[in-house]
């Protein structure tokens, strides 16, 4: 479905989400491996695991840090993929029309005043002063 408009906020592109099942599949499997380390990493900091409370002699504390730090990335990585493959499989591809902004319009009001005015040419030094200062200046 595309429009041949060239109006801001028209549709140029839109393919719709291929919704494939394994893709489904792959997102709860994930979501699942997602839960059991969210909850490992909970235990963990709940056990002190972190602090050294509760480990034993055979586990140091940085061994215990390492554990955690890589169990919250393995979080995180999961995380990612969920969210890859629900945006590759189940967000429609939309291509709209934006608006053409030019060079000139961030920093002055009207086009014929790119090249700027003299200060000496207008006679009023104030408001030439104020609107320089206040670009925001109510006319």
């Amino acid at each position: 479905m595309a429009s041949e408009g060239s109006t801001y906020g028209d549709i140029h592109r839109y393919e719709p989400p291929r919704e494939s099942t394994a893709a489904a599949v792959g997102i709860v499997l994930l979501t699942i491996i997602q839960v059991g380390l969210v909850g490992l990493f909970t235990y963990g900091m709940l056990a002190g695991w972190a602090s050294g409370i509760g480990t034993t002699l055979t586990v140091s504390l940085i061994e215990a840090n390492m554990f955690l730090g890589g169990v919250l990335t393995a979080i995180f990585i999961d995380l990612a993929f969920i969210m890859l493959l629900y945006r590759k499989e189940f967000l429609p591809d939309v291509m709209i029309v934006k608006k053409r902004r030019r060079k000139w319009e961030d920093l002055y009001i009207r086009q014929e005043d790119v090249d700027g005015t003299s200060m000496a040419d207008q006679g009023q030094l104030v408001e030439t002063v104020k609107r320089a200062v206040y670009p925001y200046y109510k006319k």
